[in-house]
């Protein structure tokens, strides 16, 4: 990096701070287009047809449903207007949803515009933050590598809660670069408030990131020690209120009056939050969870538990280890630039050292950003490539923005730096590297676009061989390899996302991109979700994966949330009749209704059903209860009435007790309880079946002092009310016992 772009000397004290410089330069001409074009065409990404997806995971919808219509689940986050219990999770990710749904009314884009405005916003935060000390056509750069992140393509049009943490973690590293551009303790103190605001979005993920941030800011602030401790103190006890006060307010409230704390076993959001939601997901042992978790499930004799991945330490979620976010499930989803990132990490790294170690001058500010992007994700990588709890391929999202932010960074500083061979060789040797990966990740689906993969490589190690030379072309000559050398790049990745965009996605696992070789998608490992033959958005698009149920590439019929105009289902699956691919979360059986006894995904309803449940529904506190959030979530948002999640997510909750739920029904505040053994769509999701009349017995979390608290509900209702078979699912009328209850 030249001494004329990035001056070694400190500014004057009535000059700007270094990367106020950068900021305020002159602006060329094509700046404000390009920018304004970039988040145009984010947000025609992630809005495209956003509404295919319906209510996506009915279980983070139905909260969002029951939040639309009590002030009170709309605080605590519960599952249900009922307030029986609450998600998994803080309630900070379903507040913007919830907003929406109260404004806008209950329907998919209401649900998950917000979603894909995070996107944007994240897109903007990024480009702001890269810009101040690599100038336009880096942030540029940043920008469009994020934006064409496939799993970022996913995650901002669905409903779960990284979208929000995502945002939320940028937000924080651009605090602390603005904090280290002169010492500004109001910079500080507002990453703070993100980091809190994060930790109420999803807990201790929010914390990952800090250790290197706070050694970053405590060593290379231009201030003295004392002031910078002070300083970081003020900024933790920012992040303690911003995230504190509302766990307070939780555990001071007495237990009797607010729903039970879904995940936990002991109905404390300390308790979820240190282990369920904490320290279970890095050692396994998560209680409560799909299986009983790793640990839990190796004890039981379970051979590669709920994800079917097995080995490695990782059990039922995958194999552990440094190679996992380049594996065949997870590689296509945030490993399209993750090389290139490492590589210019080290090159940003090498070329910025020779400053001092403040960040008083340019050269010292932008070694701070790839010490902070780079501590970002290193940390946060290796994490995930370790932790033997609950992994999902989505939580990859949490990578893009510090990867984005490396590519662009390095390669601005490195074209900067062409003139010097180890520049121009670097420039030329990550350009290859990354094309003959971007041919791994498409060979990984031999019927994904074909042509794509040979050229990619043939172009990219085409133009890997001209970057040496730039610095002897003309500028517009070198601008236009530099150019095909971005395109090259990028290309996989956009091929991955217009799949992805034009694609449905609903229940609990979702992933991006077509089907691979070797995927799963997440319990059973044999449905990692799927497209139709010829489905996508380019020629070629995925076909079902080997063991893919019979039938389930053509499932149909009506989902989760009733019938929409048009004949789309808003809560769930679009039918292929269309020529177009759905993707699902799956799990040992897949399909609409789930894996684990719809635990996952479900359970398909009827118009009967529905009407039987909002039929003089004011009367009740619940219309119904069924075993499981998602099973629950199906007939809620299908009826738009009250049903309790017994058990919470997994069924596994003790929640309510079999006594509190005899209460319940003597006092007249439930009227049906929906079996989990049937006939028809329902008996098949209970069944993990994918289509047709089928019947099935629900497989029921262990592995917590909840695990059988469900059942002896179940066990109870069937001693002592008569079932009836309403639109193939198994109804009890809690209202007529048919004898004296006890």
């Amino acid at each position: 990096m030249t001494t004329a772009a990035l001056p070694l000397h400190p500014p004057s004290p009535a000059a700007p701070s270094t990367g106020s410089a950068r900021a305020h330069a002159a602006r060329p001409g094509w700046e404000r287009p390009a920018y304004f074009g970039l988040l145009l065409v984010t947000a025609a990404l992630l809005l495209w047809d956003l509404g295919a997806s319906g209510y996506a995971n009915s279980f983070y919808s139905a909260a969002v449903q029951a939040g639309g219509e009590s002030w009170k689940a709309f605080f605590f986050g519960s599952s249900d207007a009922g307030n029986s219990i609450t998600v998994d999770k803080p309630p900070a990710a379903l507040w913007p949803m919830m907003l929406s749904v109260r404004l806008f009314g209950l329907g998919a884009w209401q649900i998950l515009v917000p979603q894909a405005l995070m996107g944007v916003g994240t897109t903007a935060v990024l480009h702001a933050a890269v810009r101040r000390q690599f100038g336009p056509a880096a942030a540029l750069i940043s920008g469009a590598a994020f934006a064409l992140t496939p799993v970022a393509a996913l995650m901002f049009r669905f409903n779960n809660p990284d979208a929000l943490l995502t945002l939320l973690m940028t937000v924080t590293v651009y605090c602390v670069l603005r904090a280290l551009d002169g010492a500004h303790t109001k910079w500080l103190v507002w990453a703070g408030v993100a980091v809190g605001f994060a930790f109420l979005t999803k807990t201790l993920q929010a914390f990952v990131i800090l250790p290197p941030l706070a050694l970053l800011y405590a060593v290379c602030a231009p201030t003295r020690l004392r002031r910078r401790l002070g300083q970081l103190l003020l900024s933790t006890l920012a992040m303690v209120v911003a995230g504190g006060w509302w766990v307070a307010i939780v555990e001071l409230w007495p237990a009797s009056s607010r729903p039970y704390i879904g995940g936990s076993q002991n109905n404390s959001f300390l308790e979820l939050t240190l282990g369920y939601n904490g320290l279970g997901r890095i050692n396994g042992e998560e209680t409560g969870s799909v299986g009983g978790g790793a640990r839990t499930a190796a004890a039981e004799g379970m051979t590669g538990g709920p994800g079917g991945g097995g080995g490695g330490g990782g059990m039922g979620w995958g194999e552990t280890g440094i190679d996992r976010l380049f594996s065949s499930n997870i590689g296509g989803q945030i490993g399209w630039l993750l090389p290139a990132a490492l590589i210019l990490l080290v090159a940003g790294l090498v070329v910025t050292w020779r400053a001092r170690r403040a960040t008083d001058t340019l050269e010292g500010m932008a070694r701070a950003a790839f010490l902070a992007w780079g501590g970002a994700l290193l940390i946060t990588a290796v994490v995930f490539s370790f932790m033997q709890g609950i992994f999902h391929e989505y939580y990859t999202v949490a990578l893009a923005p510090y990867i984005a932010a490396l590519v662009g960074m390095g390669v601005a500083v490195l074209w900067e730096e062409r003139g010097s061979r180890a520049a121009s060789l670097t420039l030329s040797g990550t350009l290859a590297l990354t094309s003959y990966w971007a041919f791994v990740l498409l060979g990984r689906s031999a019927e994904y676009v074909p042509w794509l993969r040979w050229s990619v490589l043939a172009v990219g190690l085409g133009t890997a061989l001209l970057l040496p030379f730039t610095a002897r072309l003309g500028r517009r000559t070198a601008l236009g390899v530099a150019a095909v050398g971005l395109g090259v790049a990028l290309a996989g990745p956009l091929a991955y996302c217009l799949t992805t965009v034009t694609t449905s996605h609903t229940g609990s696992i979702v992933t991006a991109g077509p089907a691979v070789a070797g995927g799963r998608g997440g319990p059973g490992g044999g449905m990692r979700g799927f497209e139709t033959p010829g489905g996508g958005a380019l020629p070629g698009g995925g076909a079902a994966p080997q063991g893919t149920p019979p039938g389930a590439a053509a499932q149909g019929g009506q989902a989760p949330g009733g019938q929409a105009p048009g004949g789309r289902a808003p809560g769930g699956n679009r039918s292929t009749d269309g020529g177009r691919g759905t993707r699902t979360g799956g799990g040992p059986g897949g399909g609409m209704g789930g894996g684990m006894g719809g635990l996952l995904g479900g359970t398909r309803t009827s118009a009967e059903a529905t009407a039987a449940l909002r039929a003089d529904a004011d009367r009740y506190t619940w219309a119904a209860a069924a075993i499981g959030s998602q099973n629950a979530a199906s007939y809620q948002l299908a009826s738009q009435e009250p049903v309790m999640a017994l058990g919470g997510f997994n069924g596994s909750d003790p929640s309510p007790t079999l006594e509190q739920f005899k209460a319940y029904v003597s006092a007249g505040k439930i009227h049906y309880f929906i079996g989990q053994s049937g006939t028809g769509a329902d008996g098949a999701a209970a069944g993990g079946e994918t289509g047709g009349a089928g019947t099935g017995t629900a497989v029921r979390g262990g592995g917590g002092p909840g695990g059988g608290v469900s059942s002896s509900i179940e066990t109870w209702v069937k001693a002592n009310f008569k079932a009836s078979t309403i639109g193939g699912a198994t109804f009890y009328d809690l209202t007529a016992p048919t004898s004296q209850t006890s």
